[in-house]
């Protein structure tokens, strides 16, 4: 393969998201870079493909930078300038340009109009084929040797290297590998004088072992909200009950904001879930008062209130010790009391973690303040960059993290492409 300064040779380390968008506008901003995607594995967009059940949540219906942030509990401050030259709005006119049209649901979450993942792997398999990038898989990287003048030496691995040999010389590195629980992992990026956020995971759910709930497998609530008990950490949304114990996007939101507590405490604590958040202490008891005045006769337990599910009204109405068959006008007070409780505080004993389907996400990765996130280039080592997972972002669930892949990928790719940044 020629390598002159004439055809610079950019190589991308990682076949998924942020990988693709980087080697992709590298190559369409430059014809004449030879731009080489290398992956690891057999597989090319694993994550794509399996995105939001196999329909591939693309991104999220933002008008602006600032709203956008606003989803990123690592990455939000500093990611506002890149949103603004790669945000929603060119993600979109991106994938229409290669005849993939997105669709908007009530949500916000946005996904191809096919409802497949397969629609979004192979737009961006085909926009690199068209491109002239070249991929390459089964072909690991266990080693880069920064050389004099700018450039990289690369250590081999895998039967996709062997026409390279144990060795390959790249003018400009663009490291798209992906998040990764294992803090050893990021040693040959620590190698590189990089400091590693230490990754723990985001977006997992709650298990609670002994949960008080445990009957109520698949019962959802369309907005709860989830706090956790003596911590600054809640957050609203819906919420599903669970066989092992609650998820929904009110706790998978809630441990992407508390990803960092959650580890330090061991997944271990007291899970408050208020049932019916537009209610306060406050509100909610002349509320019961008057309720209890107009519907005297009526049976407590068979006749749910606040739009609950009937399981889930029966279950805290039997958790508060209210008989089946008593009538809200001989309530005693000490039930009412308990069950104004149970709507605005259900505890559960959390006692660990279970990720999220197969959407795992890493919190960690490399510190941002040592990236310019203007190109994605590393502040310590020139010609190198950086896109998606492996930085110190990520977003909560909805289609933030493909965003932050499609932006990083893209402004590393286009900063790639041009003259000035290309060493030989």
């Amino acid at each position: 393969m020629n390598n002159d300064a004439a055809q610079p040779l950019v190589a991308v380390l990682g076949g998924g998201a942020a990988g693709f968008f980087g080697a992709i506008a590298c190559a369409e901003a430059n014809p004449h870079a030879q731009v080489l995607l290398l992956e690891k594995t057999g597989k090319l967009l694993s994550k794509v493909r399996v995105s939001g059940g196999g329909r591939c949540n693309v991104t999220h219906a933002c008008d602006t930078a600032a709203q956008l942030v606003a989803h990123y509990p690592r990455g939000n401050k500093q990611l506002k300038a890149a949103f603004q030259q790669f945000g929603v709005r060119e993600t979109i006119a991106w994938f229409a340009k290669r005849g993939v049209q997105l669709k908007t649901e009530a949500d916000g979450r946005m996904f191809p109009t096919t409802d497949s993942s397969e629609t979004i792997a192979q737009a961006l398999e085909q926009a690199a084929r068209q491109a002239g990038v070249r991929i390459l898989t089964n072909c690991g990287v266990e080693e880069v040797e920064p050389l004099h003048g700018g450039s990289f030496q690369l250590k081999l691995s895998g039967s996709g290297a062997a026409q390279f040999g144990a060795s390959l010389r790249v003018g400009q590195l663009l490291i798209a590998t992906g998040g990764n629980p294992k803090s050893v992992n990021y040693d040959w990026l620590r190698a590189l004088g990089h400091t590693i956020a230490e990754p723990v995971p985001s977006l997992f759910t709650f298990n609670v072992p002994n949960s008080p709930l445990n009957e109520l497998m698949g019962v959802s609530v369309p907005q709860a909200r989830v706090v956790l008990a003596g911590e600054k950490l809640q957050y609203e949304g819906p919420l599903l009950v669970t066989h092992w114990g609650v998820s929904g996007p009110a706790v998978l939101k809630l441990s992407a904001w508390g990803a960092r507590r959650l580890s330090e405490l061991g997944y271990v604590g007291t899970a408050l879930i208020n049932w019916i958040p537009t209610f306060t202490e406050e509100t909610l008891r002349p509320w019961l008062q008057q309720f209890r005045q107009e519907n005297g006769k009526k049976t407590v337990a068979a006749n749910p209130q606040f739009s609950l599910p009937q399981r889930l009204w029966r279950n805290l109405i039997e958790q508060a010790g209210i008989a089946p068959d008593i009538r809200w006008s001989d309530l005693p007070a000490k039930s009412q009391n308990r069950l104004l409780e149970l709507l605005l505080r259900t505890p559960l004993a959390v006692r660990g973690k279970t990720t999220y389907k197969e959407e795992f996400v890493t919190c960690g990765g490399i510190l941002l303040e040592e990236v310019d996130l203007k190109t994605m280039e590393s502040r310590r080592v020139p010609g190198l960059y950086f896109a998606g997972e492996v930085l110190d972002i990520d977003g909560i669930t909805g289609g933030f993290n493909f965003q932050a892949a499609w932006t990083t990928g893209f402004l590393a790719g286009r900063a790639m492409s041009k003259p000035g940044h290309q060493q030989g």
